[in-house]
């Protein structure tokens, strides 16, 4: 028995607030996760003998790091399942991105091993192992759009318009301790409430420019990677004075710009890869410049949402 071309989408942070940290060292956020039409692949063998077996290398991750392996061995763990599998995983989301492509791998991991060992586990139960995995897990395992507190785990589904976006990774990639643990990243930002998020998400029957409005709040993690890693500042510049407004998603380093339809978004999109073609000065200005520059629509939901069924 097999699932195939399972999908695990990316997230966007549509804003990042840290607002305090505690006793643990863990911070506490608030955040409003968004999945968008980017995914990675996984592919799922059923096994008899217990064995997880990652059939794909993925450099510089040995297997028993893997959040996909792990996310399988929590689950054996928590059922007492006598089943494995064999997982290959197809790479569309980039690493280092702050897209959360692991944490997305591992819930779908979950969420098909569920079903294909037919353990039976409940959306609750399922967000409980995903915790352990990483703070952006369960938001997976969720599976809505969602305004999310605490750590991370803390999720009110959130119903909001329809949107395209415009993502962009300078070619950089951001570890994500390194931002957490940088002694000058904010962390007392003030509390905000779910009404405020929602009214700012409005586009408006009038509204007729090619990007959405300015974002609500901001990501408190962008100071220290545009510190940190200037190539990815200076593409959020370059951006910016293209008439793309960025923000950076979690730690980086994808950035990405919003927009009202998918049609405006592939319209700005065609812009910079026209600029980028023609101008010499794209090489100077950034000197690496994109490993990715993609127009990604917003989902209204997680594909595998209706796989849990309770």
């Amino acid at each position: 028995m097999m699932l195939y071309d399972v999908p695990a989408p990316a997230k966007l942070n549509l804003f990042l607030h840290v607002v305090g940290r505690r006793e643990d060292g863990y911070h506490l956020l608030q955040t409003a996760f968004r999945f968008i039409d980017l995914c990675d692949t996984l592919h799922f063998e059923l096994r008899h003998d217990g064995r997880i077996e990652r059939l794909t290398d993925l450099p510089g991750v040995p297997a028993e790091q893997d959040l996909v392996v792990r996310a399988a061995r929590s689950l054996q763990r928590a059922t007492g399942t006598s089943l494995g599998a064999n997982i290959s995983l197809e790479k569309r989301i980039p690493q280092g991105g702050g897209l959360g492509g692991g944490s997305s791998d591992a819930a779908s991991t979950l969420i098909a091993l569920n079903r294909l060992w037919n353990t039976g586990l409940s959306r609750q139960d399922l967000m409980a192992l995903a915790l352990p995995l990483g703070a952006d897990v369960p938001v997976f395992v969720f599976g809505q759009s969602a305004f999310a507190e605490g750590v991370g785990e803390k999720l009110t589904a959130l119903d909001l318009p329809a949107a395209s976006y415009l993502v962009a990774q300078p070619d950089s990639s951001v570890p994500t301790a390194n931002i957490f643990s940088d002694p000058d990243l904010t962390r007392d930002s003030s509390l905000v409430t779910i009404a405020d998020f929602l009214a700012s998400q409005s586009f408006g029957a009038g509204y007729t420019e090619q990007s959405a409005p300015r974002f609500f709040g901001r990501n408190d993690l962008e100071p220290v990677v545009y510190r940190r890693y200037p190539e990815v500042s200076q593409a959020a510049q370059w951006l910016t004075a293209r008439g793309c407004h960025v923000r950076m998603s979690g730690s980086g380093a994808c950035l990405f710009a919003q927009f009202a339809t998918t049609e405006q978004a592939v319209l700005k999109e065609q812009e910079i890869h026209a600029t980028m073609r023609v101008a010499s000065e794209f090489a100077s200005e950034t000197q690496k410049g994109f490993r990715l520059i993609r127009v990604c629509p917003g989902l209204v939901e997680h594909p595998l949402r209706n796989w849990i069924a309770r």
